[in-house]
């Protein structure tokens, strides 16, 4: 119980400094009006003079770092608007070890946007995520199921990289990367006649983001987004070079992502958010696809229970399924807020998840127990949210082909957690 009560307080310290942006911002080159200066819980950032505190670092749990405090940030205008240095130092206690970056970034050319960045990073990444490098971009709320997160290995990365807008509606960036990694679990990788158990890489990718419904006005120190419309479209491609710098293996990786949202007159709405990734070549499983799981590895509904995420697929548990060929499918629907009282005004969202996938060479990987998804998963349930102080609970039900033997083990009660400013 008390592990519980301690992800329950760290999550709640988080979310205070992570809240839902009512608007977004990003910065911009045109001078226009100078609105009302943002709530720093709307951007993510804390302005301290010309410092930009980044309020997502400060405090993180999770399974393999236990509590996670940290600061990190990027300088603002009022040092320079022609470069900026940024970074983040932070602490593990359950591992006891300390992670950090740090860098620079120098805009050359303002009409565009179009900034340098060059970075040193010492941290963990979870196995088998995948990150679109153009969403970073754009401000988005504390994601909860990395308190979950148990599957883990380091990094030490130097990247360089281009940001560019061709339009406020269209965001790209290009990045060159090289890493050293080290894994945390017991995992080998077969290939070509060696054994890998750490390795290096070398990496180009190339990431766009459009958003054809963007809407925005400009101020002195930014653009302000107050219109994010929908769809939005994500893709995005890496490509492993094997011998540069030393690099070990040779691989691509290509991800599409389609958001789009429906909202009605009724004040209902839908959410399709559809997405598609493939990995050819000698790809280790670090670096492959998984469905963004979300359930622990316990035996009791009860021990299970945590915070849900906004993305992830609450039934399917940590490290049960990774793929080289991966689609996924999630529909949320949201009835029209109940009016039960001023400030008591629950909201009902039915969701449904999809997932499909497949593995070529399992046997390569080694150390680490998993499973493919050749067939069909799915999942269903509902969110009743916002019961108080923007908590809910989450109940999800997993059927079809991957339903389990023990009815409680495809069943998912959690909690969730859901505040706008």
């Amino acid at each position: 119980m008390r592990p519980l009560l301690l992800v329950l307080c760290c999550f709640a310290s988080s979310m205070l400094w992570a809240q839902e942006p009512a608007i977004q911002i990003a910065e911009d080159s045109t001078n226009t009006q100078t609105p009302k200066k943002e709530s720093p819980f709307n951007t993510g950032f804390f302005p301290i003079s010309f410092f930009d505190v980044d309020l997502r670092y400060l405090v993180k749990y999770n399974n393999y770092e236990g509590l996670r405090l940290g600061v990190g940030g990027v300088t603002n205008e009022k040092l320079s608007d022609h470069f900026k240095f940024g970074g983040h130092f932070a602490y593990g206690f359950k591992d006891d070890d300390i992670k950090f970056s740090l860098g620079g970034s120098v805009r050359v050319r303002k009409e565009s946007n179009t900034w340098i960045n060059l970075y040193y990073i010492d941290d963990i990444r979870e196995i088998g995520s995948f990150a679109y490098l153009t969403d970073a971009r754009v401000y988005s709320v504390f994601e909860p199921r990395l308190v979950n997160v148990t599957q883990f290995y380091k990094h030490r990365t130097w990247q360089t990289n281009v940001q560019h807008e061709f339009t406020p509606r269209i965001l790209s960036e290009l990045r060159f990367g090289r890493s050293r990694i080290e894994n945390i679990e017991n995992y080998i990788f077969l290939n070509d006649g060696g054994i890998f158990r750490n390795y290096e890489l070398s990496e180009v990718t190339a990431s766009i983001r459009i958003s054809p419904k963007r809407d925005f006005f400009t101020r002195e120190d930014g653009l302000v987004e107050y219109f994010d419309g929908f769809p939005k479209i994500s893709a995005q491609v890496t490509q492993g070079i094997k011998g540069i710098t030393g690099s070990d293996f040779n691989y691509t990786k290509l991800g599409l992502k389609l958001d789009y949202y429906v909202k009605r007159t009724n004040l209902t709405s839908t959410n399709f958010l559809l997405e598609g990734d493939i990995a050819f070549g000698d790809t280790p499983l670090t670096h492959l696809f998984h469905a963004y799981p979300n359930s622990p590895t316990k035996d009791e509904i009860l021990q299970r229970f945590s915070v849900a995420g906004r993305r992830s697929f609450e039934t399917m548990y940590f490290g049960e399924f990774f793929s080289d060929r991966l689609a996924t499918l999630q529909i949320k629907h949201s009835l029209r807020r109940f009016n039960i009282s001023e400030r008591f005004r629950p909201e009902l969202v039915f969701i449904t998840r999809h997932a499909w996938g497949d593995l070529n060479n399992p046997e390569q990987h080694l150390g680490i127990p998993f499973n493919t998804l050749e067939e069909f998963y799915s999942e269903s349930g509902f969110e009743l949210n916002k019961l108080l102080f923007g908590f809910g609970l989450s109940f999800a039900y997993r059927y079809g082909y991957y339903h389990l033997p023990d009815l409680e083990d495809n069943i998912s009660f959690k909690f969730t957690f859901y505040l706008k400013l």
